[in-house]
């Protein structure tokens, strides 16, 4: 049943009525009176006998005798929620889409296509391993493989590989999955699809082709009218018929981390269910993960890799560029002159792309005189400087959390006016060049505009952020990687291998160095992730990233679970908790909070401490989006950020229960726990709800007894009306918040 308690986490019988008998099959949708209110749920199973002493509740009504929920999804979900401390509820409430009644009553299409003709191996030729990967998943074998894909044209690249393997599944009369992390990855690996299969032979599950749309591919997947699907991080979970084959593409993109309840990341959840099912299992992307690392290194999967003349054939030319004999004065004063002198050279060839790590145009200044960070006098945040030229842009800054104009904006910590930028986004950069290139077309694609999906061959100058850049028909000649310190700064446990992982991306857009492509990163160049780069050396990089991590103790070498809430819920769920031996437990501890000290901060003309708190990534609480606005993913106060000087301080809003009972998300402003509520004069019953967080950590043989003990956790304490808290298994970036 559709109900979130923990407690309630089981099936309950009902009887059939006579009227409903035939309706009421497995798999079907009923409405059920429960607690004196009517709910949604499913038919599990039918019974002529039933376990329950008294007199059972009957069936209030069949929504649909369309049986949409499938046995072996059943099961997916009830292993995923164990997995991940979560309910069978919620998890079926990602895996079967709201229904659309009319599209059950379309007129159902014939039988299944027939098996494929075993294809050729194509692309996978490249790749030590690769035609032995598809032979096997064709012969109906369970090849399990971290795959680092090299840069490729049409019928050669990443997507076209893709169809290959799900083809060959449906030789071997068998069903595929394929999940991307986004729309355009989608369309990429649809038409690839389409070329290799034929049309009808597969579907798209995305959430932008809309609701009818998406149930539409369900219900062919259902029916087992298709067995190719390709979708995004919903798709895990899709009814596939006689699964053979999953494959998770890019698994580090953060888009595969499902943000509802019980946030499982779609690669886990594809390793999980092709051990169910006895499928091959593929985790491809150009870079490499530590989490996939951790595949390899436990014996799960095997590399498929080039070898090193195939990778020096495919890539372009990798060069590193410091800040060299830049003309502070001059109109490119943010490039350095190799960089300037590789565009001039690369544009007569073809476009060339730029990637900048930020958007806007500069969304982060300082003081002109004492090069303090200029702050919002309203709510403390980043002031930022709007193109000119964009609707409602004005001279006047602009604070980035709360969206508030500071015309009159004064420093308060030296009284001056004059401002400068700390940070430069991708709208000045697409300004300076097209002022140091004049005649140049400049493209920009991510930030404040649309993300473009592919541009032309002709000469341009390609400005794109992070993930948003397009692909260039031919390739690009050249692509200039800018501030790649931005990157590798984030406080992020991932910053390393996720910078790696962007640059990748753009590099595999270039054409091959025997084609002229070259790629120019701007940074320090002994520092290992731009020499891993320049060396197109993911794997290596992957493995000193893993064995760092074992050294610390640091996800994937552990499985780690964090639990945020209330005070009074943390405490009682820990306290129920039978933790398997060998967890150490950090915490409860307060939710850390970013303090602004300086001259101007309220409560003192002389720097008092304000507070403004710091989140762990998912945005801040509603009350708190109403009092200062949302700040983006990546300028948001962070635990390891320092203190600022001149942000007023800010009481935070008590945490909130969001609806489900899936309780604080963690992000929630909070003051310091139940002594900081003290020394405010606050009472304990306030200081029960303040937000807090703990980390439990334990061995990987040991993650399943721990996602159980607190799943049994949640359950006890919610039978006992506890607060509702928040808890998360194997977050992505688990030290986020402290």
């Amino acid at each position: 049943m559709d109900v979130p308690l923990p407690h309630l986490d089981r099936v309950f019988d009902y009887a059939v009525p006579v009227s409903a008998a035939a309706a009421a099959v497995p798999g079907a949708r009923v409405r059920v009176r429960f607690a004196g209110t009517e709910v949604e749920g499913f038919v599990v199973e039918r019974r002529a006998t039933t376990d329950h002493a008294g007199a059972l509740l009957p069936l209030r009504r069949v929504v649909s005798a369309e049986p949409v929920l499938d046995p072996q999804v059943l099961a997916l979900a009830r292993a995923v929620a164990r997995r991940w401390a979560g309910t069978t509820a919620d998890v079926l409430r990602l895996a079967v889409p709201p229904r659309r009644a009319a599209v059950e009553t379309e007129e159902r299409p014939g039988p299944p296509l027939g098996p494929l003709p075993l294809p050729d191996p194509g692309p996978w030729r490249a790749y030590a391993g690769g035609p032995a990967l598809v032979a096997r998943t064709a012969a109906g074998g369970a090849p399990r493989a971290v795959w680092t894909a090299l840069p490729g044209g049409p019928g050669e690249d990443w997507a076209a590989a893709l169809a290959v393997l799900a083809a060959a599944a449906l030789a071997g009369g068998r069903g595929a999955l394929l999940v991307v992390p986004d729309h355009r990855d989608v369309a990429r690996v649809d038409a690839a699809l389409t070329a290799a299969l034929g049309p009808g032979r597969h579907v798209r599950l995305v959430a932008d082709d809309g609701p009818t749309a998406r149930y539409r591919a369900f219900l062919a997947l259902r029916r087992g009218r298709v067995r190719v699907v390709v979708g995004t991080r919903a798709a895990a979970l899709a009814p596939v018929a006689d699964l053979g084959l999953v494959v998770c593409w890019d698994d580090g993109d953060d888009l595969h981390v499902e943000p509802r309840a019980p946030y499982p990341h779609a690669r886990d959840v594809l390793v999980e269910r092709a051990q169910l099912v006895g499928a091959a299992a593929v985790v491809g992307s150009p870079a490499r993960t530590a989490a996939a690392q951790q595949l390899l290194a436990t014996g799960w999967a095997r590399p498929v890799v080039a070898a090193r003349d195939v990778v020096r054939t495919r890539t372009p030319r990798v060069a590193v560029a410091e800040d060299d004999g830049r003309d502070p004065a001059g109109p490119g004063a943010r490039l350095p002159a190799s960089a300037l002198r590789l565009v001039r050279e690369s544009l007569p060839h073809g476009p060339v792309l730029v990637q900048v790590p930020r958007a806007g145009y500069l969304p982060a200044t300082a003081c002109q005189r004492c090069r303090h960070p200029a702050r919002c006098g309203r709510c403390g945040g980043p002031l930022a400087l709007p193109q000119p030229d964009e609707p409602g842009g004005a001279s006047a800054p602009v604070c980035r959390w709360c969206a508030t104009q500071a015309p009159a904006w004064a420093c308060a910590h030296c009284g001056g006016r004059a401002l400068r930028s700390l940070v430069v986004g991708s709208g000045r950069t697409a300004e300076e060049l097209g002022r140091a290139l004049p005649g140049t077309t400049v493209r920009r694609s991510g930030g404040a505009v649309d993300v473009l999906s592919s541009v032309p061959s002709a000469p341009a100058l390609v400005v794109a952020t992070p993930g948003a850049e397009p692909v260039a028909e031919g390739g690009y000649s050249a692509a200039l990687l800018l501030d790649t310190w931005a990157l590798l700064t984030r406080a992020d446990l991932r910053s390393a291998e996720e910078a790696l992982r962007r640059w990748l991306q753009a590099a595999c857009l270039v054409r091959p160095a025997g084609e002229g492509g070259r790629v120019l990163a701007v940074g320090e160049a002994g520092l290992a992730p731009l020499q891993a780069l320049v060396r197109w050396d993911p794997g290596g990089h992957a493995e000193r990233e893993l064995a760092e991590r074992v050294e610390l103790s640091l996800p994937p070498a552990v499985s780690v679970a964090t639990v945020s809430g209330p005070a009074a819920g943390v405490r009682a769920l820990l306290a129920v908790a039978e933790l398997p031996p060998g967890t150490s437990v950090l915490g409860p501890a307060p939710v850390v909070r970013r303090a602004w000290v300086g001259p101007g901060a309220a409560g003192s003309g002389s720097g008092a401490a304000g507070d403004a708190a710091a989140g762990s990534g998912a945005g801040p609480s509603p009350a708190a989006g109403r009092a200062r606005g949302r700040a983006p993913l990546s300028r948001r106060p962070r635990a390891g950020d320092d203190a600022l000087p001149g942000a007023p301080g800010q009481r935070a809003p008590a945490a909130g229960r969001p609806r489900g009972g899936a309780g604080s998300d963690g992000d929630d402003r909070g003051s310091a726990g139940q002594e900081g509520a003290a020394r405010d004069g606050t009472g304990p019953d306030e200081a029960a709800m303040q937000p807090v967080q703990a980390l439990l950590r334990v061995g990987p043989e040991r993650a399943a007894a721990l996602a159980g003990a607190l799943r049994a956790a949640r359950a006890t304490t919610s039978a006992r009306k506890e607060p509702a808290v928040r808890v998360v298994v194997d977050p992505l970036d688990p030290l986020e918040g402290w």
